[in-house]
């Protein structure tokens, strides 16, 4: 367990959030073109590493806004947290 610091609403317990997966993926910019393949690609296929990662979380018990975290899954290390539309900040 860990303490997340929502950037709305400050530190709260890790349980009042909700991971949403793999941070800043691009939506087609002409998705009626992609073949089944290609868009089945862009809906499921996410990294899953081990390491840092970036993610999007919300907020669900608490201001429920969304926001990304860029965090190292081995040991759940928080490397930054910043509001959605916000460039990712270098680590």
């Amino acid at each position: 367990m860990f303490f997340i610091n929502c950037p709305y609403c400050g530190e709260r317990d890790q349980q009042e959030f909700k991971a949403g997966g793999e941070a800043h993926i691009e939506r087609p910019k002409q998705p009626t073109e992609l073949s089944d393949d290609e868009w089945a690609e862009y809906l499921f296929m996410r990294k899953n590493i081990k390491g840092v990662q970036y993610e999007r979380w919300n907020h669900a018990h608490g201001c429920r806004k969304w926001f990304n975290m860029i965090r190292d899954t081995s040991n759940d290390e928080i490397k930054a947290i910043y509001k959605m539309g916000e460039k990712p900040p270098s680590i």
